[in-house]
């Protein structure tokens, strides 16, 4: 029983401290705002954003046209078609768009940064950085995170537009509700809010991605080996804050 609790009380213990690490990463990120590389930054929204977009894409259409296929035609049973575009365009603005695009992007660029940048640690470049004057977070933190704050939600802005779009295909070629009946439920029951919501959510994720994928990455060790287990935990542990971070920005937001 005493060997248990201890076992506990370590992990407890290793969690808070890892957690502390990854608060003060971000901080000392904070304060190197203004150093930021411009060039690099666009480098960074290129290769971590844009290249993002055909995946995010793919996976919000089909979302969105499966989750029309499950709910037009309960809808159309109660007579409450005129409520299916309306609910398609909340649930991509307020959850759907964000997190998937939050999910997918940790998979793809959290991924991508924590083995760039273990990959650079366990060969000793980011000591060489050091040695040159130059501070890693400066030059490889920052622009990552603001690589992933500004283009995280503009993923989202056309995921939404996709997830509509491909709920729209479904609605009227499959389930036989018109045009006209879908496009203006989303008028009657869609605000603002809707989409600003997802938007904030998705600059906490592409935070949440940039700071855990640059700490695993800064923090590798054992050789190429280290750096697969540190890829598979910055991917994993993104994930999880992603999905507990959307229960506290949606009673927070909405």
């Amino acid at each position: 029983m005493i060997g248990l609790l201890e076992k506990l009380g370590r992990t407890i213990l290793k969690w808070l401290e890892n957690t502390g690490r990854i608060v003060l990463l971000f901080s000392e990120a904070m304060v190197h705002l203004k150093k930021a590389n411009l060039r690099h930054t666009l480098q960074q929204m290129a290769h971590l954003g844009v290249d993002s977009l055909p995946i995010v894409l793919l996976t919000i259409l089909f979302t969105g046209m499966v989750m029309t296929v499950q709910t037009a035609h309960e809808f159309i049973k109660y007579g409450a078609q005129s409520s299916v575009g309306g609910i398609v365009f909340i649930a991509m603005g307020r959850e759907l768009a964000p997190v998937l695009t939050g999910v997918v992007t940790a998979g793809r660029v959290g991924a991508a940064i924590t083995a760039e940048i273990g990959s650079m640690k366990v060969t000793e470049q980011i000591d060489a950085l050091r040695v040159m004057a130059t501070n890693p977070v400066a030059y490889l933190v920052v622009p990552r995170l603001l690589a992933c704050v500004f283009m995280l939600p503009v993923l989202v802005i056309f995921a939404n537009v996709i997830g509509t779009i491909g709920g729209y295909l479904v609605a009227t070629f499959y389930a036989g509700i018109g045009s006209f009946t879908y496009l203006h439920s989303i008028s009657v029951f869609a605000v603002i809010n809707d989409v600003t919501g997802g938007l904030v959510k998705a600059a906490f994720f592409g935070a949440i991605i940039a700071v855990i994928g640059c700490y695993k990455g800064l923090n590798t060790s054992e050789g190429a080996e280290g750096v697969g287990k540190a890829t598979t935990a910055s991917v994993v542990s993104s994930i999880i804050l992603i999905f507990i971070s959307n229960y506290f920005l949606s009673l927070l937001l909405y």
